[in-house]
């Protein structure tokens, strides 16, 4: 079995101290111009600081960089980059190809993980990213598991599964909350914390979470993902690097959360794991899941017939 990697998000130094204690391998920040879909948006210094802590505990940092950049910002993206040089990231999730290039013909040289959140769903997809630079690539959550299997026989590089948080379904760099709220005549937040959600018309108990901010509008899928029964599965086809979000998941509770799919990890490795023991851990994990807030596998039980 190959080596189990996870990577945690973090909302605050606090927070990225119980990580590392806690014995996550990765831990996933980023700031406000560059970064998509964060719990919380450091300030440079508070990165520095992070990075400090990360690295004196043997671990590494990943930074996101997967922001939908428009030309003004990757003309102004070489700060940043230096800063990330500075720090000694470990690793870079980019979503455009222009930072690949920058990275390569510049000599940054990041080791960069692909991020597109939606878009990647093959073998090919990956071995193209791998073949172009990254060490890594996010898969999309819409995979059924079927065609994950068949997926594994192909791929040469790793492939990053999200096995815990909430997954976003729709980025649009539009304004698409101020706009209705100008239409309707509404003064309200478009913030992650207003709580907001969509529902469908023929289904009352739908919960499409929303918020805007200055990327554009941000919406998730009905309920968040929660693999814990399946890491087996997962393993046994070598989808190794697993993902915790805790976007949606603030304060103590995330890092009890991630202790659990940690001691999942533990024991696997020490071919102690049972499926028994898988569910009275997701049992916990339905525990300290948010309350309000849906969780399921998501597409992977799903028929991939039935997937349009």
């Amino acid at each position: 079995m190959e080596k189990i990697i996870i990577t945690a998000t973090a909302e605050s130094i606090e927070q990225v101290k119980e990580l590392l204690e806690a014995g996550v391998d990765r831990i996933y920040v980023g700031e406000e111009n560059y970064g998509l879909r964060l719990p919380h948006n450091f300030t440079y210094d508070e990165l520095r600081e992070i990075a400090g802590l990360v690295h004196a505990a043997g671990k590494e940092l990943t930074v996101a960089c997967n922001a939908l950049m428009h030309q003004g910002m990757m003309n102004s993206i070489r700060p940043f980059l230096d800063f990330m040089k500075e720090i000694q990231v470990d690793y870079l999730v980019v979503g455009d190809a222009g930072v690949f290039y920058v990275n390569k013909h510049e000599g940054y040289n990041f080791k960069l993980i692909y991020d597109t959140s939606v878009f990647v769903t093959s073998s090919r997809q990956v071995n193209f990213w791998g073949e172009h630079g990254a060490v890594e690539t996010v898969l999309a959550r819409e995979i059924p598991s079927v065609e994950l299997f068949k997926m594994s026989e192909s791929l040469k590089f790793p492939a990053e599964i999200l096995v815990y948080g909430a997954s976003v379904i729709h980025h649009s760099k539009r304004p698409l909350l101020q706009n209705y709220y100008n239409f309707t005549h509404i003064d309200d937040e478009k913030t992650r914390e207003r709580g907001l959600f969509l529902a469908e018309p023929g289904d009352p108990e739908s919960h499409y979470s929303i918020y805007e901010d200055k990327h554009g509008t941000h919406i998730f899928i009905n309920n968040d993902i929660d693999l814990m029964t399946k890491l087996t599965e997962l393993t046994e086809y070598n989808f190794t690097h697993w993902k915790l979000d805790g976007i949606y998941c603030p304060g103590h509770n995330f890092v009890e959360i991630a202790k659990l799919f940690i001691k999942a990890r533990d024991l696997m490795e020490a071919g102690e794991f049972s499926q028994d023991q898988a569910y009275v851990f997701d049992e916990q994990v339905h525990q300290l899941h948010p309350i309000g807030r849906g969780l399921d596998t998501g597409f992977y039980e799903i028929d991939p017939d039935l997937v349009k």
